[in-house]
């Protein structure tokens, strides 16, 4: 099947279309539906009447966008009228609600008048909460967007126009660092003059472009101040009209810095290329097809070119979802009466700041494991990079509120956290430990200090204050890997190959040599072994907790801190810990790493450390001991020990959570089961703490959550230990590391 045959059975399936909507407050009963209609909706009515911002705190306005078009000019397709644009509309919607969580109504008008269209959008500024224009032709689109803009109380925003201009914009600043010039002594010509390509001219004007150094063509060449006399240019393209005479986009790109190309495909050619001036920046636009590929015009040249295009397949892809949708969102949310100059600019330069922060691994494997480093090939952040929401949003709102456009003041930093927490509860509950990382920072040994994932996340550790990283290893391998990187941070370092450790020798020697490890093998071990060295470390009081695992199995990796620095006073046994999060949960999965077959004193204290962990989240436990029997419906060894392990929490003075077992999964996941069936149980709601029997339930059973229950996973925590270590997994990615220091400084703390 072809790609068009396979969106035909895409967009055709049950239910047609790509949207849908949900209600979000319960309608199970029958006081539900008069709460949510007649007669319960008559009071919120009343209170609107009477005070129209209440409609932000009753209604869904505050979070939803109409995306309005006539279908006059749909991208690649032309004037297909506005029941034909629908799909696309739709998918609008989708992109809108993907990447900030905004909700969409799409409208299609069939009205070619732009006086009847703005009429009629704007007689619909009581349903929405910002209106997004798409796919209209020019140069109404101006008028239009103009029009709605002084109307409305609400941002008006014509994507088409503005979207592109912003994420250039961004690719632009980047691009302009790189090639080492100023941006007020570049020269730009652009390949087309419609929408886009003013909108966009008019934005790098607020950039710091003089607009006396853009030259702008369209089909019939460049424009000129004699076609502007001869009424050949409209009132939005006329402001761009040059002095000289007319000319071709030929002559226009000799000697331009910056080509900026807004028309059709193929119309620059490699002599055109290298008519430029010195490490040109060449963004061409158009689609499918760009103006000059993406291959020719790195080859028309021996020095640096910089070239950003349409497309996905090719670096720096200019994509207007970069922007819209979070926009939108800070627009929103600071109830903002526009999007003014000020709101755009900051968008360009949050997204040209956050291409320069080290790309998480997740968006590296989704864009096909190729490196993506801040450079001439990675200008601008990728769509999928979920930074996006909480770097520039928070941006846009802050613009808004300095400019004057809101009409709701945000704590910024509350915000970013706020948006954060959208992307999922794990970012959310993370964000408690950070925070708490943060308030006193603590030293951190990363045991396999030379590898790539552990050197990125020292430097993501170090830039946001959670920790003193120390990365174990040879100091010229490190260093050199940073610079590789690109990563500008100076790391400290230790060096077991490298200085005086025979103190290190001395504590190793000591703490194993009853267990048949001599002075030589000691030596050894510090000079040789990272995660002895680390462990060591922490043993003697140089850093304050360790990570390891990274490269290595967990029980090699996991011994030399066991044999070190071992389990805390008051513990006998070890327990890995996973956090799993939920839309509207948050469970603590234990033992899933370390105890094989524990009895019922094993079980006893790993839940209560457990609950300990759950508490450095703010988390307070409600423990569940699980089995296949509940509170005795089964009776045999196995189901004892959990059981015996329960009576034994009973009967400890120093428990101060609720604990009971042994019982069922969903039993202890369940309220109604719980409160209904067993009311004598000790829980007073569902457990948030699950105790496993033994290590074969405890992995199946976090690792079936997280792939068949979409749960998230943080972990596993090592809990028990005389001093913080976590053994993270192989092939972790680096906020996983971020995270587990996150919680080793919290334990420091604590």
């Amino acid at each position: 099947m072809t790609l068009e045959d396979d969106a035909r059975d895409y967009h055709r399936r049950t239910p047609p279309g790509k949207v849908e909507i949900s209600t979000t407050k319960p309608t199970n009963t029958q006081r539900d539906l008069s709460l949510a209609y007649s007669p319960g909706v008559a009071a919120p009515c009343l209170d609107i009447a009477d005070d129209e911002e209440q409609a932000y705190n009753y209604t869904a306005k505050g979070n939803l966008v109409g995306v309005i078009s006539n279908g006059s000019a749909v991208l690649g397709l032309g004037d297909i009228g506005a029941q034909a644009s629908k799909p696309v509309m739709e998918g609008k919607g989708v992109l809108f609600k993907r990447f900030a969580d905004i909700d969409v109504f799409d409208v299609e008008l069939d009205l070619e008048d732009p006086d009847a269209f703005t009429e009629a959008v704007a007689a619909m500024e009581p349903t929405f909460g910002g209106i997004n224009l798409e796919d209209i032709k020019a140069p109404e689109c101006f008028a239009i967007e103009s029009d709605l803009s002084e109307q409305m109380d609400i941002p008006v925003f014509h994507d088409d126009q503005h979207g592109t201009a912003i994420i250039s914009g961004a690719a632009l600043r980047n691009a302009v660092d790189i090639v080492g010039k100023d941006v007020e002594n570049l020269h730009v010509t652009f390949a087309g003059a419609g929408a886009a390509a003013t909108a966009t001219a008019r934005f790098y004007v607020s950039l710091g472009i003089p607009r006396e150094n853009i030259t702008m063509c369209d089909i019939n060449g460049v424009l000129s101040e004699a076609r502007a006399e001869a009424g050949d240019l409209n009132e939005f393209t006329e402001p761009f009209a040059r002095g000289e005479a007319d000319g071709e986009l030929e002559d226009a790109m000799a000697g331009a810095d910056v080509f900026v190309g807004l028309s059709v495909g193929g119309i620059v050619s490699q002599e055109m290329v290298r008519s430029m001036a010195d490490d040109p920046i060449i963004f061409a636009m158009a689609n499918p097809d760009p103006e000059i590929t993406y291959q020719d015009a790195k080859d028309a040249r021996d020095d640096t070119v910089i070239m950003a295009t349409g497309r996905s397949d090719y670096p720096n892809q200019v994509n207007n979802v970069l922007g819209f949708p979070f926009i939108f969102r800070g627009a929103l949310d600071v109830r903002a009466t526009e999007i003014n100059e000020e709101m755009k600019v900051a968008a360009a330069d949050a997204l040209a700041e956050l291409a320069r922060q080290d790309v998480p691994d997740a968006v590296v494997k989704a864009y096909g494991d190729d490196p993506l480093q801040f450079g001439p090939d990675y200008l601008i952040p990728k769509p999928l990079d979920q930074r996006v929401l909480y770097e520039v949003t928070p941006a846009v709102a802050k613009a808004a509120m300095d400019s004057g456009a809101a009409r709701k003041e945000l704590d910024v930093d509350e915000y970013r956290e706020e948006l954060e927490a959208r992307l999922g509860k794990s970012r959310e509950m993370m964000r408690v430990v950070l925070n708490k990382a943060k308030s006193e920072p603590k030293r951190v040994a990363l045991a396999e200090g030379e590898d790539e994932k552990m050197i990125r996340a020292a430097n993501q550790i170090a830039e946001d204050g959670i920790a003193e990283p120390i990365l174990i290893g040879r100091t010229k391998r490190i260093l050199r890997k940073a610079e590789e990187l690109g990563l500008e941070f100076d790391p400290v370092i230790a060096n077991p190959y490298d200085g005086k450790w025979n103190h290190y020798v001395d504590h190793l020697y000591e703490r194993r040599q009853r267990k048949g490890l001599t002075r030589t093998e000691a030596t050894e071990l510090i000079r040789q072994d990272s995660n002895y060295f680390a462990s060591v470390m922490v043993g003697v009081g140089d850093a304050d907790a360790m990570l390891t695992g990274l490269t290595h199995h967990y029980p090699s990796a996991l011994r030399p801190p066991l044999q070190v620095i071992g389990t805390a006073e008051d513990a006998n046994y070890a327990a890995g810990v996973y956090m799993l999060t939920f839309k509207n949960r948050v469970v603590f999965c234990a033992d899933a790493t370390v105890n094989l077959d524990p009895d019922e004193d094993v079980l006893a204290e790993v839940t209560k450390h457990t609950a300990e962990l759950a508490r450095s989240f703010n988390v307070e436990p409600r423990a569940a001991l699980l089995s296949y029997s509940d509170f005795g419906s089964v009776d045999n060894e196995g189901v004892r020990k959990p059981r015996d392990a329960a009576k034994l929490l009973h009967d400890d003075p120093e428990v101060d959570f609720p604990v009971d077992g042994e019982m069922q999964a969903d039993t202890a996941l369940v309220e109604d089961m719980l409160s209904d069936t067993y009311e004598f149980a000790e829980l007073d709601g569902p457990a948030n703490v699950l105790v496993f029997p033994n290590l074969e339930a405890g992995n199946i059973g976090y690792k079936l959550l997280q792939r068949l229950g979409g749960a998230e996973a943080i972990g596993p925590m090592l809990v028990g230990m005389d001093k913080p270590v976590h053994v993270v997994q192989r092939g972790d990615e680096v906020k996983d590391i971020v995270n587990l220091a996150s919680v080793a400084v919290v334990d420091a703390q604590e």
